[in-house]
């Protein structure tokens, strides 16, 4: 039997556990270590797990050096994750990053060079991409269900806030940078996933412009909808909790992306995908290939409909991760397209700053 890949896992939030569970449901891979800042954060998620034997230690760079260490789990949070990529890449090990990659255009292009010099694999987790009812709809925009697709909308409705064990740095200017970064590029990846005409082709950005308002920057209050009340709070969120992007894309489709933190609801993520022969609203489908369609019809499947990293299908994105550093390919998810996704809440910045169109890429 063939040596099993061993898997680091760095940082012991919320998101690692389904890193740890993943990769202890694929018979490739085995979890040989988890680094963290606490020590007993790193031991909780491995008694969890049951895992013993491996190794636990708040050194990250002592656990690169582990020689029964193949792939990296980047899970920090977000402005650390452009430092651990650059690490775990001179360090020779394949990585999987959590989003958002990076807090400026700058970092992104310093992992590009670092990756692509130690010629390792990468993920970036835009998990949707692996959602069943985005699987089963991006196979049907392939077999030409909707036509050429024209137009695509995606938003991310979700009250981000100090319930969130992530928030402290996430709500942060210099740590959050915006909406559209710590959480709404899930939605513009959905759009350009959507827009992006093949089974696992995305639409790449060639402008966009930008508005950002809603009424929570500043304010030392927030909406807990678990408890359904507004609670006081001392750490206000430092950007602006509503961004409304349009994007062209380089297929001539065109998008538009809503980020709101300021929803006065749980969580939501809807989307709508325009064809010339055919639409869809979330689950719902109308095509050209159902004739005498008199109603929509519904696709029985799994919903982006929670904000639950339980809910999110990481199983399928690391089984695809693992097959492609077998098979000695790039995964449709890699750095290098991500990149592509985050330059659209990079972009949308510059514009609040000039109020001018922006055109893209920064990166090539």
């Amino acid at each position: 039997m063939a040596k099993k890949l061993g898997v680091l896992v760095h940082g012991a939030g919320w998101v690692s556990t389904q890193h740890i569970k993943a990769f202890q449901n694929n018979p490739h891979t085995q979890v040989v270590a988890i680094s963290s800042r606490k020590l007993e954060s790193a031991q909780k998620r491995a008694d969890e797990a049951g895992l013993k034997n491996i190794q636990i230690t708040t050194n990250y760079e002592k656990a690169l050096q582990n020689p029964a260490v193949d792939i990296v789990c980047v899970c920090t949070p977000q402005h650390l994750h452009a430092k651990n990529t650059i690490a775990a890449a001179k360090a020779g090990k394949h990585i999987v990053i959590e989003k958002a990659i990076a807090n400026s255009v700058d970092e992104m292009r310093a992992m590009r060079d670092a990756v692509r010099k130690a010629k390792v694999r990468t993920v970036v987790s835009f998990v949707l991409r692996w959602n069943p009812l985005f699987e089963t709809l991006k196979a049907m925009i392939e077999d030409d269900a909707f036509g050429k697709v024209f137009y695509v909308e995606a938003d991310y409705q979700h009250d981000i806030a100090s319930w969130w064990s992530g928030y402290e740095d996430a709500r942060k200017k210099s740590t959050g940078v915006s909406a559209l970064l710590t959480g709404g590029c899930h939605a513009v990846d959905a759009a350009r996933w959507f827009a992006g005409e093949g089974r696992y082709k995305p639409a790449n950005p060639v402008e966009i412009f930008a508005y950002s308002g809603g009424y929570r920057k500043g304010l030392k209050k927030e909406f807990n909808y678990f408890t359904n009340q507004w609670e006081d709070k001392k750490a206000p969120l430092e950007y602006d909790d509503l961004e409304v992007v349009l994007i062209k894309f380089d297929n001539g489709s065109i998008g538009k992306v809503c980020v709101n933190y300021g929803a006065i609801m749980p969580y939501a993520f809807p989307f709508q995908v325009f064809g010339n022969k055919g639409t869809v609203k979330d689950n719902l489908v109308w095509s050209h290939k159902f004739p005498g369609q008199k109603n929509w019809v519904t696709i029985p499947s799994i919903l982006p409909d929670s904000a639950e990293v339980t809910h999110h299908p990481f199983q399928g994105e690391m089984n695809h991760f693992v097959n492609c550093i077998l098979n000695q390919r790039e995964s449709h998810a890699n750095l290098e397209d991500a990149i592509k996704t985050h330059e659209i809440a990079f972009a949308a910045q510059e514009c609040y700053r000039t109020g001018k169109p922006v055109r893209l890429p920064f990166i090539t």
